[in-house]
């Protein structure tokens, strides 16, 4: 009985420390440890903590929480990071600068409640003041309402989101950070083909705060040949 009781006492140590996992390599300056409630072989849910370390000290840096960090595990069972997919992988953690301000910040997967029941993500961007992470609702609400997290075009200075209406509607906007206003919409590229004959296109700038529109039609057959 005592050998039997000394096993499921293993076992159960042994699950426990399936569901802590160390990201070393997702960022430049923090190391994250994951402990999440429960996992399989081939994904990981529940309530979540991710604790962050400063990689320059060595020290704790600050504890987040997610209340669904919904996640795959790769080959090795363990998740990725900082991996951005439409329509497919999608990292528990994003490490990345989404405002511009030349400091990192960090995206938590939470839950599948972005459109269509993709991953849906909670936005951290560092504060110098409080020399913490802080939530951003603007950024959330980002992530949440598109397909997925959104994309960082750090060249451009700009941030790319993806909406889709069943098949045959989709658009791509482009976001700009105006620093102590917000986000800014500064383009939109629309593809409608919801009459079943032809797309028409439309491509839209703001240009000194004014929209600028094109619009073009294509048959479907020769469009999606492209």
């Amino acid at each position: 009985m005592k050998n039997i009781q000394f096993i499921l006492i293993l076992i159960s140590g042994f699950c426990v420390a399936q569901n802590k996992f160390e990201i070393k390599n997702g960022s430049g300056k923090y190391s994250a440890e994951i402990s999440v409630d429960s996992c399989s072989n081939e994904n990981c849910e529940g309530k979540a903590t991710i604790k962050l370390m400063d990689k320059k000290t060595n020290r704790f840096f600050q504890t987040l929480s997610s209340d669904n960090l919904y996640f795959f595990l790769d080959e090795k069972q363990n998740p990725t990071v900082n991996v951005i997919q439409l329509y497919n992988e999608q990292s528990p953690l994003i490490f990345n600068d989404f405002n511009f301000d030349g400091t990192e910040d960090l995206a938590i997967r939470n839950g599948n409640e972005s459109a269509y029941g993709g991953p849906s993500y909670d936005v951290y961007v560092y504060n110098s003041t409080k020399k913490q992470l802080v939530f951003s609702e603007q950024l959330t609400n980002l992530a949440v309402d598109n397909l997925g997290m959104f994309e960082t075009d750090h060249k451009r200075k700009r941030l790319i989101t993806y909406s889709k209406s069943g098949c045959c509607w989709h658009i791509t906007a482009e976001y700009e950070v105006v620093p102590n206003k917000g986000l800014r919409k500064v383009y939109e590229f629309e593809e409608d083909a919801m009459n079943g004959e032809v797309v028409t296109v439309t491509t839209r700038n703001l240009v000194n705060n004014k929209w600028q529109s094109k619009t073009k039609k294509y048959k479907i057959s020769e469009y999606y040949k492209q």
